[in-house]
C-alpha cells in the first residue's frame, strides 16, 4: 500500500549511511587541506568524516547522486544496476603496507548494504549459482588499517558480478596490486574504479547488452575500468587508465595491454574522472611523457 511504502521510505531515510550533506567541489580542496593536528582547528566527528571524504574526493566527484561514504572509501550507487556506479579510494604507502594478524579478510563477510533502499538492494543469493564472483571495486587488501575499513569493502554496494577465472582471481588482482605499487612508489595514489556497459555490434547495428542475475536483477558489466593518479615528486601528476573486459583473460597478456586514454573511459562511463586536474598537469600518461605538460 501507499502507506506501507511511505513507512518503508521513512525507515530508509533513518538508515542512510551518511545523512550529512557532502562537500561540493567549491570547498572540497580547502577542506581537504585542513590540518587535523592543528590544535587551533579541532574538528568534531562529523567534520572529521567530511575531512576524510574531502581527501578521498580531492580530485572531484564523477557524479553527485547517491554518494555514500564508508570508513575509507566513497562510492556512488546505481539503483538501476543494483551495483556501484564508481568507487574512489585514496591509498598511502603507510596504509597499504600496514600488516596485522588481527586484520584479515577471513573475518569479513559479504553482506547486503542496509543503507541502500530495499527495492534497489542486492543480496548474496543473487550471486548464488550465477557463474560470477562477487568482485570488489575497492579492493579489500587496500584497507588494512582497520578491520572495520576492510569489512566495509564487503558490502554488496561495493561489489559487481565479475568473471572469476582469468579476471577477478587473476588480471584484476594484478591491477589491484599495481595500484598499491604506485602508492608505495609515489607515497599516495587516488584510485577510481567502476563498471562499464559498452556497446556491441550485431548485424551492423549497435546494442548495449548485459546480463542480469538473481531475483533483484543485478547488472553484469561488460567491462571494468580503473584509473589511478599519483602526485609526482617534481610537480604534476602521473596517470594510468585501464579497461578490462568482464571475461576470462589469457595469463600471458600483461596488464599494460589494457591501458587506454582517459577520454575513452569518460566516454564509456558518461562522466569525467579526476575533473580537478587539468590535462596539462599530467607529467606522464600511461607511462609516457605528456607533451602538453606545463610545469
Amino acid at each position: 500500500t501507499v502507506s506501507d511504502k511511505f513507512k518503508e521510505k521513512q525507515w530508509y531515510q533513518r538508515r542512510v549511511r551518511d545523512p550529512t550533506p557532502f562537500l561540493f567541489p567549491a570547498n572540497a580542496k580547502s577542506f581537504a587541506n585542513a590540518d587535523l593536528n592543528d590544535e587551533h582547528s579541532v574538528l568534531d566527528e562529523r567534520q572529521k568524516r567530511l575531512h576524510k571524504r574531502a581527501i578521498i574526493m580531492k580530485h572531484g566527484y564523477p557524479t553527485m547522486d547517491n554518494v555514500m561514504q564508508y570508513e575509507d572509501h566513497v562510492l556512488a550507487y546505481s539503483n538501476i544496476h543494483k551495483a556501484p556506479l564508481w568507487v574512489c579510494e585514496h591509498l598511502t604507502h603507510e596504509n597499504v603496507d600496514k600488516s596485522s594478524e588481527s586484520i584479515s579478510r577471513e573475518h569479513s563477510k559479504f553482506r547486503s548494504d542496509e543503507s541502500v533502499f530495499p527495492a534497489f538492494r542486492s543480496h548474496n543469493k543473487d550471486y548464488l549459482h550465477s557463474g560470477y564472483d562477487r568482485g570488489h571495486l575497492a579492493a579489500a587488501a587496500n584497507h588494512r588499517q582497520s578491520q572495520s575499513a576492510m569489512d566495509d569493502t564487503f558490502f554488496l554496494s561495493n561489489i559487481c558480478p565479475q568473471t572469476g577465472k582469468g579476471l577477478n582471481r587473476s588480471k584484476w588482482n594484478e591491477l589491484e596490486k599495481r595500484a598499491r605499487a604506485l602508492a608505495r612508489k609515489h607515497t599516495s595514489v587516488h584510485v577510481l574504479t567502476g563498471p562499464l556497459y559498452l556497446p556491441t555490434v550485431i548485424n551492423n547495428e549497435k546494442y548495449v547488452k548485459y546480463k542480469l542475475i538473481g531475483d533483484n536483477n543485478v547488472a553484469v558489466p561488460t567491462h571494468f575500468y580503473k584509473a589511478m593518479v599519483a602526485p609526482s615528486r617534481s610537480g604534476g601528476y602521473h596517470l594510468e587508465c585501464y579497461v578490462m573486459p568482464n571475461e576470462e583473460i589469457r595469463d600471458d597478456l600483461p596488464i599494460s595491454s589494457f591501458l587506454v586514454p582517459k577520454f575513452s573511459i569518460e566516454k564509456g562511463a558518461g562522466y569525467f574522472i579526476f575533473e580537478f586536474i587539468a590535462d596539462s598537469q599530467y607529467r606522464t600518461i600511461n607511462g609516457r611523457p605528456n607533451s602538453d605538460y606545463i610545469s
